[in-house]
């Protein structure tokens, strides 16, 4: 079942309750799936840094010293933030292919990198996983969450979404593809992998594939329409906004609601019932097949 949240917020002032508000809609979408939750924050920049989130099942070992045996790796500064089971690693941009070999070479499983997204996610309870990673702290321009009922695979961290294929890059899905071990083939001839055995994961990658080809963000989810079978509705995220997209049956519910200060995108229309002058929003269900996307 699956539900999705979404906010992006028009207002700069706005930017340090994303991490609150978001939150509050991905515990509301609870009941449509409790068995993992995640987020996709779009934050802070440092130019010239990229930023990588890392996730292990044993942290306190795995990330002591991370920060100083990566940094005689790449021979660059890093710093480390740690929440719980996950950290974010920065470092300098060009750095970023030789730090990942490092990372994974050391059993850490990549989450996302970027130079603005941060992702957090784990398996539990969407309210557990939050406090886990304090996302209610957390600020930013736009943010994407997801509440998982498994399935196409199983209950892990892996398997949770959102999914990151490319740099500030990352989707979430509810619905399921039919063709997706198809295209992961074709995926993989073009040089594109994926990390899961989950259908999402190859909608994220195929997204990814597009704009790397050229082409728009826009183009890259009309594109979705024609090329995966299923049923789906995605929310997708990149540096400078999100964008949605339905199959053309469009069996999945969703809602939007639009405001001078935000848009926002939600499974349910409960998921908004907190959200500040939600009472004057253009509220609407988007139309099958149909593309929607903002960017900042």
């Amino acid at each position: 079942m699956c539900g999705i949240v979404g906010l992006f917020l028009k207002r700069d002032d706005l930017h340090p309750q994303l991490g609150d508000m978001l939150t509050d809609m991905l515990i509301t979408m609870t009941d449509r799936g409790p068995d993992s939750a995640g987020i996709a924050i779009y934050g802070d920049e440092t130019p010239g840094s990229i930023k990588i989130t890392v996730q292990s099942d044993t942290p306190e070992a795995a990330f002591e010293d991370l920060d100083a045996a990566l940094c005689a790796e790449i021979d660059a500064p890093v710093t480390i933030k740690v929440l719980d089971t996950h950290a974010v690693l920065s470092m300098p941009e060009a750095t970023e292919a030789a730090a990942i070999a490092f990372l994974e070479a050391r059993g850490l499983r990549i989450m996302g990198s970027g130079t603005s997204m941060e992702i957090y996610k784990e398996v539990g309870l969407p309210r557990e996983v939050a406090a886990r990673f304090r996302l209610r702290d957390m600020g930013g321009s736009h943010g994407i969450g997801h509440t998982r009922m498994a399935t196409e695979s199983a209950v892990t961290t892996m398997g949770a979404h959102p999914f990151s294929t490319a740099d500030d890059q990352c989707l979430v899905h509810n619905g399921s593809l039919s063709n997706h071990n198809q295209m992961r083939l074709k995926l993989a001839k073009k040089g594109v992998f994926t990390r899961s055995e989950n259908d999402t994961e190859v909608g994220a990658a195929y997204i990814s594939s597009r704009i790397a080809d050229g082409a728009s963000l826009g183009e890259a989810l009309e594109g979705t329409i024609d090329d995966l079978d299923g049923f789906f509705t995605f929310v997708t995220g990149t540096r400078n906004g999100f964008g949605v997209v339905r199959d053309p049956i469009a069996c999945k519910p969703a809602v939007m609601a639009e405001t001078e200060d935000y848009v926002a995108f939600a499974s349910e229309y409960r998921a908004f019932a907190d959200l500040p002058g939600i009472e004057a929003a253009k509220v609407w269900e988007p139309e099958p097949a149909t593309v929607y996307f903002w960017e900042r």
